[in-house]
């Protein structure tokens, strides 16, 4: 701010004197458009002429870093794409391998369960033939018991019987016939 101030000073200084002015051979223009007008071509001719090369250098390297970074960038998604479309056939394959997998094992699995229930069903007969068996054999062993116990009892009623109902003379008589009939035969 200070020097504005300071500007505005001297311009007006210089535009109260212009008769010093003009003895120093240096003065200020007022007139701001001609001035600036004037200021402006020969900004943008030395930035013409000194910044041409460094800016078309500038411009240059962008351009080629630019078209560089974008046929590398063409270049990886060219690749991806071959590596997608690679792990897109892998996945395929996957599945086609996880669904072959599965039925195997369903297939498997039903026949282990045809297997089981088939030894279990030869299990179960075999246990009804083993109960059934056994069941037999105590109803037979049972039976001959029974047998035994009736028979010695018929017995030990016979003898009983035979004392007490026939006489001496006629166990003689039935011992004889006895004898004569196994004798004879």
């Amino acid at each position: 701010m200070e020097i504005v101030g300071t500007l505005w000073a001297i311009a007006a200084d210089a535009g109260e004197l212009p008769e010093a002015a003009e003895g120093r051979g240096f003065g200020l223009d007022f007139n701001l458009l001609d001035s600036n007008l004037i200021n402006l071509v020969i900004i943008i001719g030395v930035l013409i002429y000194f910044g041409r090369g460094f800016l078309g250098k500038t411009l240059s390297e962008r351009r080629n870093g630019i078209a560089s970074a974008i046929t590398e960038a063409e270049t990886r998604k060219k690749e991806a794409a071959s590596v997608l479309a690679k792990q897109q056939q892998n996945l395929a394959q996957a599945q086609v391998e996880a669904t072959r997998i599965r039925s195997e094992a369903e297939v498997s699995a039903i026949a282990a369960r045809d297997a089981i229930l088939a030894q279990a069903e030869q299990d179960v007969e075999r246990m009804k033939a083993a109960a059934d068996q056994d069941v037999a054999s105590q109803q037979q062993r049972i039976v001959n018991e029974l047998r035994q116990r009736v028979a010695a009892l018929a017995m030990q009623q016979v003898e009983v019987r035979l004392r007490s109902d026939l006489g001496e003379t006629a166990q003689q008589t039935l011992i004889d016939r006895g004898i004569a009939t196994l004798g004879g035969s």
